[in-house]
């Protein structure tokens, strides 16, 4: 098996594996009625019950976290947890497909947030790209249906919310990369800094989704639903994360991060077999619009990193 071959294949398991995630969110607070955000909760504590040991028995020196970096890793684990927390209640009120769909509107405000913050430039394929996934937003959402703002406005603005976090998250997963912290270290102590933040927003009992006292953080789930729980966080997240970061070994990243929008196609063909999940044809072509744009704008980053390097 060629290099190449074999770093296809071990991005699609990956990502294979990752695509699921929304499909056991979706199944663990219909069948159970978890709390959303006491599952996200949980899924970040026991991804670091998964890697802690693993780094300790490996890579101990990954354990390590220097005091000069903490700062870092406290905002990174605040806008982990956001995102975790606005996400997982997404899959919630919007289901599993249109919920991972949406987050992948993060490209709009990634774009935007650049420009904003960093003074990066807006040329004519950003601008196509930002049309494309704020357009592609409104159909999976179904935001431009009136009555939809009555029937379901907390899901339309949670799912939105969750692109902007999607978006806020990527970027500290660059800078993270830029300042050279190993991807395990960086998502070691970040899943246990948003575990941190999850704690307290699940003791607000006003926040819609929360455990809503100490009490409570303790979920009532039978073994099967602690069963289910712990593979959502072992196997979609932790080796997931793994085998797509262990594919850059043998491809380029540019090839493994387009490859990654295969993830909302995988979730939806997975919905629909295990949740019997539907998506209307505007959906569906919403969909494709905001795979669209996240590949124009990573096709762009490609040629103009490559038109550097010349």
């Amino acid at each position: 098996m060629s290099r190449l071959t074999k770093g296809y294949l071990i991005a699609f398991v990956g990502i294979t594996f990752w695509s699921t995630t929304g499909v056991f969110i979706s199944y663990l607070t219909t069948k159970y009625q978890m709390a959303p955000l006491l599952l996200a909760l949980w899924r970040n504590v026991l991804v670091c019950v998964a890697l802690a040991p693993a780094l300790l028995l490996f890579r101990p020196s990954l354990l390590q976290l220097r005091k000069t970096n903490l700062p870092f890793f406290i905002v990174y684990g605040l806008i982990l947890s956001l995102f975790n927390a606005i996400w997982t209640l997404s899959v919630k009120l919007n289901g599993a497909a249109a919920a991972t769909v949406l987050g992948y509107g993060s490209t709009a405000f990634t774009v935007l947030i650049a420009w904003w913050l960093f003074k990066e430039q807006i040329d004519l394929a950003k601008i196509i790209a930002v049309l494309l996934s704020l357009g592609g937003c409104a159909l999976v959402s179904n935001a431009f249906i009136p009555g939809m703002w009555q029937a379901n406005t907390l899901g339309i603005v949670v799912g939105l919310l969750s692109g902007l976090l999607f978006a806020l998250y990527s970027l500290m997963g660059k800078e993270a990369a830029r300042r050279g912290f190993n991807p395990w270290n960086s998502m070691l102590w970040s899943f246990a800094g948003g575990s941190i933040f999850l704690v307290f927003f699940n003791l607000l009992p006003s926040l819609p989704g929360s455990a809503g006292s100490a009490g409570a953080l303790l979920p009532a789930l039978p073994w099967q639903g602690w069963l289910v729980l712990v593979i959502l966080s072992f196997i979609p997240t932790v080796l997931g994360f793994g085998l797509y970061n262990a594919s850059m070994i043998y491809l380029p990243a540019s090839i493994a991060n387009l490859l990654a929008t295969l993830e909302p196609a995988m979730t939806a063909v997975e919905a629909y077999i295990f949740l019997g999940e539907r998506m209307s044809m505007l959906q569906v072509f919403g969909s494709v619009m905001i795979i669209s744009a996240v590949v124009t704008v990573r096709l762009f980053e490609n040629n103009r990193g490559n038109t550097q390097k010349r």
